[in-house]
């Protein structure tokens, strides 16, 4: 005899989000929860201030560059923003853990997951760190936004106690339930929106660490720094120099900056301790990241640019022609630029 006893049963797939929502809700209020109850990351003059955190995303963002440099330039409205930002990540992260207004809280999750993704999906030391949170939020948004939350979650009571309000047209849209589309037609939209996701998931792979094809590359493991502008004049030689490589928790160490005439012959020489005690006024940082002196050498944090002046004396009687700037990292790594007296 068949045992037909669960022949009737019907599954809702918004009983089956709730693992999503629990996980990736509590990312987002994490972040909230750390920046204002676990550290002081909302503060400009603390260590691990949020802002610097952004300014790293700056040297390899895709996209959203522009606004990034933006708001380094400007301080007091970057400030403003983490706060807003942070508050966003709080609610939205809150709401869709216990399932409230759940579909519009997907459209916060699915946003937040693309400027993380547009902005440092480059990161991540050992492996693609900020990609994957990226990449793996906008598809739980977009899931969550599609199959709504069920049985475990605020909009399930709403629905059961307050049917005035569940009973809105707006509230399947923004809360949960059974969206008012033909099941031909969902079924085009889950498949094309999938698609799309996929596509911007190779996309941002390829292009931020050439996963699908030539070379595999994590700008997060060595530092870089870029030389521009050099310019001697008097007893001056000026540069600018922006960090755009390497790990974001700590800084490039510069233990030595040389000048070279087109013989190879050193003509300025500054070595780890001349670079500790290397005046701060002659350093004109740009952003909130800023170029500053250490214990042992001169600090170059992911994201800093600043100009670099150096006075000396020496620089008044160099002949005319062709010179080479030179930085060393303490990891032996060396950058160059030319310029010209």
């Amino acid at each position: 005899m068949n045992d037909n006893r669960f022949e009737h049963i019907q599954y809702k797939e918004g009983l089956f989000t709730l693992a999503l929502r629990l996980v990736v809700g509590w990312t987002y209020f994490s972040a909230f929860w750390r920046r204002l109850f676990l550290a002081d990351k909302l503060n400009p003059e603390a260590a691990g201030y949020i802002g610097e955190k952004f300014n790293h995303f700056l040297p390899n963002a895709l996209g959203i560059k522009p606004m990034i440099e933006y708001l380094v330039l400007h301080p007091d409205l970057l400030w403003w923003a983490m706060v807003i930002f942070t508050i966003i990540e709080g609610v939205v992260g809150l709401l869709f853990m216990f399932g409230l207004l759940t579909r519009l809280m997907s459209i916060g999750v699915f946003s937040l997951a693309t400027g993380i993704l547009m902005g440092s999906g480059w990161l991540g030391t050992t492996c693609l760190d900020e990609w994957q949170i990226g990449v793996l939020g906008i598809a739980a948004g977009f899931t969550v936004f599609i199959a709504g939350s069920d049985k475990y979650s605020l909009d399930y009571w709403l629905m059961k106690n307050k049917p005035v309000i569940a009973g809105k047209k707006w509230f399947n849209w923004l809360g949960s339930g059974a969206l008012s589309i033909r099941e031909s037609l969902l079924s085009k939209i889950v498949l094309a929106g999938s698609l799309f996701i996929l596509f911007i998931t190779l996309f941002t792979n390829q292009y931020f660490h050439g996963g699908l094809w030539g070379p595999l590359h994590n700008k997060s493991v060595k530092p870089r720094v870029e030389i521009s502008d050099a310019k001697i004049s008097g007893n001056t030689i000026s540069f600018e120099v922006f960090r755009t490589e390497g790990v974001d928790v700590y800084g490039s160490f510069l233990i030595g900056i040389r000048l070279e005439d087109e013989q190879g012959e050193t003509v300025l020489k500054l070595d780890g301790e001349a670079l500790a005690s290397f005046p701060k006024e002659r350093i004109e940082n740009r952003y909130v990241t800023k170029v500053k002196p250490g214990k042992h050498s001169l600090i170059i944090p992911l994201g800093a640019r600043a100009v670099l002046s150096i006075v000396d004396d020496g620089l008044m009687g160099l002949p005319n022609g062709k010179y080479k700037v030179i930085l060393t990292d303490i990891s032996g790594v060396e950058w160059s630029s030319e310029t010209k007296k």
